[in-house]
Order: structure tokens, then sequence, then C-alpha cells
């Protein structure tokens, strides 16, 4: 599990509150599949997740607060800290991304929209409190 070949270099690993409901959330809005999950010993939280998406890996874990603190849900610090942004393939694939997530639940904080830099851009915010943002390249004009 922990360094299986191919390995990114640099992985998310998101804190949450309510990891199952995240689980089923990330499932629901971007097609993500679980590929490992570790159940702490309360059996609530979960300890450590893997999640397949947008063809890559995404760690996830309960807070656990009572461990020093130090790694806590956006909801827990008053928002999120950082921005995890896909880069997807077409201007198409932002609009569907987003309407998929606002579907499962997410807050379209920026609607999509073309960017002066070129490209597809928008952001959602899931119900956890993290900020995604989608960008694919718009045609080149002629």
């Amino acid at each position: 599990m922990a360094f299986e070949p191919n390995i990114p270099p640099i992985q998310v690993h998101l804190c949450v509150k309510g990891g199952r409901e995240a689980i089923a959330f990330y499932e629901k809005a971007f097609d993500a599949v679980e590929t490992f999950e570790q159940m702490a010993e309360d059996g609530v939280r979960v300890l450590h997740a893997n999640l397949s998406m947008f063809g890559s890996e995404v760690m996830l874990h309960d807070e656990f607060a009572e461990f020093g603190g130090d790694v806590l849900s956006p909801l827990s610090r008053g928002g999120a800290g950082l921005t995890i942004n896909i880069n997807l393939p077409t201007p198409s694939d932002v609009d569907s991304a987003v309407e998929q997530a606002a579907a499962a639940g997410a807050a379209i904080t920026m609607a999509p929209e073309d960017a002066f830099w070129g490209s597809r851009y928008a952001r959602i915010t899931d119900p956890f409190g993290h900020v995604w943002a989608f960008n694919a390249p718009l045609e080149k004009q002629s």
C-alpha cells in the first residue's frame, strides 16, 4: 500500500470530517474508486483510504484532533488552505465535471468560463470544505 510501483512524487492527502460520507461523495461526484480503506480502532472514522480519480490517486482520512490537531479539515479550520487543480483534456470535460459535482452536492464557486489565460476553468467547494478547480485548454483560434 504505502510504496507501490509508480507511486507519484506528490499526492494529495485530504483530511475530512465524515470520512465514509466523503468517500461516497467523491465516488458520486468524481467517479472515484476506493482502492484501499482502513478504519480507525473506533470503527467509525477512516484512518486511511485511497481513491482513484482523474487518472491519479487521492488519499483521505478523518480528522483526529486527539493526536495533536496539526492536520484538521477545512470545516474545522474555517476554510480550505489550498485548491486541488484537475487538468482535463477538453473544455466540455470541465462543464461535465462541474455539473456532476454539483449534482452530488458541491457548491459551484466559479461557474465554467473561458479564462483569459486560454483555458476553460471552474471551481467548486465540496461538502467537506475542499476547493477543486477544473481546467482544460481552449481550442486554438485560427
